[in-house]
């Protein structure tokens, strides 16, 4: 087979000044795309698993807490790997552990076990986890470190491209195949027999993605040497911690956690808030098509949000964005129908830019130590698991999906105070 020296060569560099390796751009952004389409789609599994399982709100959401528990458990372990494997091989760790989880869908699908469900979304987050420790860091660092809130901010583009068509296509597959049947009405033997047909056609999709994370692991590692990369090796593994001694550094990292948790939050309430018949009335699947357009809000976002991030300071952005989402709450959680409706969707547009803004504004100035603060950074998307677990729990006490909004609202304040805080660049931290 013909090897091109030209693509293979170790790019120069480091993550202080910058890798010279733009064809690896590719690689990140398609990285970007699969983990992002995959996360949505557990927008689509909360109320096909609510329905099969006849589970309220909170219980739901315990969905999206097995699935983001992985980023508290595996975010360090995972930078870790980086220094002594590097990037790419980490990358490829990360999109096998992906493949592992999606298989295991097939033994909960088989004995139609919620309990087994849970266990194979933490696996797959597990993979996840790595994957994202890996690529916010990587597509920051390739290229001038002055633009790392813009590139990332483009990459994170590719996310939202992955999060806008998984859950139109999850919709259809997951949703759509047995929408007729009313499982409530069901008992005994039927009501087995409906749950493990109904958990094939999850199976099924997540066969293919297993699929997918094969090939995409294997080209991945076959660029494994792509990089001439300097890695802290210094302190043991909870060295990262000490990050948090810098209070931006410190802030950022909470903020991660709030914002994971209210966008997680918002997202899985979409499908049951638009079938309320206060705000759309829609059915389960016409719902779950409308889930799109948070993410696609997103999308168009990030495409803007890469090109004013070069023209206005970080913080600004982030403050005037998590200002126009607060707005947006309160418009939805004081009015019904469509415009309730509409106005929550639109919450996914004032979302684009505040994970990357608040990544790139944690970790300025954290040269050889980008790794390290890359996995503390997402140890705090933990903030999905238990935020979107309090906001069901609120709506069963309250009653109301309308006034669960409470929480997130709650934690985009903060975030635009931390815009507000970290207006000013920083200087470099020392090794």
């Amino acid at each position: 087979m013909h090897v091109d020296t030209k693509s293979t060569a170790a790019a120069g560099g480091d993550a202080s000044h910058g890798y010279d390796a733009p064809d690896l751009r590719v690689f990140v952004f398609a990285l970007f795309f699969i983990f992002g389409g995959i996360t949505s789609l557990n927008d689509i599994i909360i109320p096909k698993m609510k329905e099969l399982f006849t589970l309220d709100h909170a219980t739901a959401m315990l969905v999206q807490s097995a699935f983001f528990l992985a980023y508290a458990l595996f975010s360090i372990p995972a930078a870790a790997i980086v220094r002594k494997a590097g990037y790419m091989r980490t990358a490829s760790i990360g999109l096998v552990t992906m493949t592992a989880g999606c298989l295991l869908f097939i033994p909960a699908a088989g004995q139609a076990s919620f309990g087994m469900f849970l266990f194979a979304l933490f696996v797959l987050g597990a993979g996840i986890t790595v994957v994202q420790v890996v690529a916010n860091p990587l597509i920051s660092a390739l290229g001038h470190p002055k633009s790392a809130s813009s590139r990332l901010t483009f990459a994170q583009a590719f996310n939202s491209l992955g999060t806008t068509i998984f859950p139109y296509v999850g919709s259809a597959l997951i949703l759509g195949g047995l929408a007729t049947v009313d499982s409530s009405k069901l008992t005994g033997a039927g009501l087995d027999a409906y749950r493990t047909e109904s958990s094939r056609t999850v199976v099924h999709t997540y066969i293919g993605l297993a699929i997918a994370l094969l090939i995409v692991a294997a080209v991945v590692w076959t660029r494994r040497n792509r990089l001439n990369e300097e890695q802290d090796q210094t302190g043991s593994i909870f060295h990262a911690f000490t990050l948090l001694k810098r209070p931006r550094f410190a802030m950022g990292t909470a903020c991660i956690f709030l914002y994971v948790g209210a966008e997680v939050a918002v997202g899985s309430l979409i499908v049951n808030y638009l079938m309320q018949p206060s705000v759309m009335g829609l059915s389960d699947v016409a719902a779950g098509k409308h889930v799109p357009f948070y993410w696609g809000g997103a999308l168009v976002g990030r495409f803007i949000g890469a090109y004013v991030l070069n023209k206005v300071s970080p913080g600004k952005v982030l403050a005037g964005v998590a200002t126009g989402t607060l707005a947006l709450i309160l418009i939805s959680a004081n009015t019904e129908g469509a415009l309730s409706g509409w106005a929550l969707l639109a919450i996914g547009l004032m979302n684009a830019v505040m994970f990357p803004t608040i990544f790139s504004l944690a970790s300025e100035g954290l040269g050889k130590r980008a790794a390290e603060g890359s996995g503390v950074i997402a140890t705090a998307i933990v903030g999905g698991a238990i935020i979107p677990y309090l906001t069901g729990m609120l709506a069963d006490k309250s009653g109301s999906l309308h006034f669960a909004l409470l929480l997130p609202a709650i934690c985009y304040a903060l975030i635009l105070a931390y815009g507000l805080y970290a207006r000013k660049p920083v200087a470099e931290v020392a090794a």
